[in-house]
């Protein structure tokens, strides 16, 4: 049977599982509108997720082919990897925040194995190792750039605007912008009363942004085409004017403490009350972990020292090799933040480039 809950008041969320990802599940939620039902969010492009998807769907009494639109609260795959064939089989729209859009856009022009190169120069340029680099460079040697998936992304027909309500028949729902987690990540408040009367400031479907039990990934924001508009000095990538993940979701975070939501929504784990203090917890793990990496930064490291010795999940030697460039992007996140706050700064003349608090 389909894990679904009935959150009232013509809300459901429908646990989409993720192939092999420790996370388990999205909670893609089902809301119910008076030209007919919304997706928020679609679960990973899988057969048994798409089983998944349908069979919950059912189980809230509608069908896939029933759906009227798609809202994608950010574009990574187990958010809108099923949206083309959401699509397909009903005709659907689907709507996303600009600054994802084009991430999708990107992703289906990119030409065959330029994500690969792309990774490799930004690996050298924090101080990746050669064991790291070495399975890049081969594969990029033997020609093993894969090709783009047969199924790319879908690019949504809509533009979901920060700020105002989406054109949702009966109800208010209305598009909030919380960059960090993506670039174009939006939370949607449902501007409506509580089903339970919960005290607060209606519901929010929060995606990535806002989480009962664990941080998201911030990470830099990925642009294979960054190199063509940066300053060419080794220092160039975390002085880059092209972002601030950790500072965007700082301020995010701050914006959705001040709605007084009754309760939150997420895509992973469960809902949950108390908004404001999960807000204020996870502020104070940012700011600790900046301190954290200050301290570190007492003695000069290049991005990837940093990540080796910041303090993960597990030690890192037990952190898989794919993780391992996940860890690092995020350590960079963190880094760019302390630079921009002027508390960390280049190394003069080293390469790759190292860096020190100051």
């Amino acid at each position: 049977m389909p894990h679904v809950i009935d959150h009232r008041g013509g809300v459901w969320s429908i646990a989409v599982p993720i192939p092999d990802n420790p996370l388990g599940h999205t909670l893609v939620h089902l809301l119910a509108t008076d030209r007919g039902p919304v997706l928020i969010d679609t679960g990973w492009d899988d057969p048994d997720s798409w089983d998944s998807l349908t069979a919950g769907l059912e189980a809230c009494g509608t069908a896939v082919t029933d759906l009227h639109g798609v809202l994608v609260t950010h574009h990574h795959p187990d958010h809108h990897g099923l949206s083309a064939r959401v699509r397909e089989a009903s005709g659907a729209w689907i709507a996303m925040h600009a600054a994802d859009a084009a991430v999708v856009r990107r992703t289906r022009e990119a030409e065959p194995g330029s994500w690969l190169s792309y990774l490799i120069d930004k690996l050298t340029a924090a101080g990746a190792p050669e064991d790291h680099l070495a399975p890049l460079y081969a594969a990029r040697a033997e020609g093993r750039t894969s090709a783009l998936p047969e199924n790319r992304p879908a690019l949504p027909d809509r533009e979901i605007v920060p700020g105002e309500l989406l054109d949702l028949a009966g109800r208010r729902l209305r598009a909030i912008w919380t960059p960090g987690h993506t670039p174009g990540h939006v939370c949607l408040h449902l501007e409506e009363a509580h089903p339970a009367a919960h005290p607060g400031n209606g519901r929010l479907f929060s995606g990535d942004h806002l989480l009962p039990g664990i941080s998201p990934h911030v990470g830099l924001y990925e642009d294979p085409d960054e190199t063509l508009h940066a300053d060419p000095s080794p220092s160039s990538r975390l002085r880059s004017s092209r972002g601030d993940p950790i500072g965007d979701y700082l301020d995010s975070l701050e914006r959705i403490g001040r709605l007084g939501a009754a309760e939150v929504l997420p895509a992973h784990q469960h809902a949950f009350t108390g908004a404001a203090e999960r807000v204020t917890e996870l502020l104070a793990h940012h700011e600790e972990r900046l301190s954290g990496l200050r301290a570190l930064l007492r003695t000069e490291r290049t991005p990837w020292q940093l990540a080796e010795a910041m303090e993960w999940n597990r030690p890192w030697e037990r952190i898989p090799y794919g993780s391992r460039t996940i860890a690092l992007s995020e350590a960079e996140a963190h880094l760019r933040r302390l630079v921009k706050r002027g508390l960390a700064e280049p190394v003069p003349g080293s390469d790759p480039v190292a860096y020190v608090a100051v």
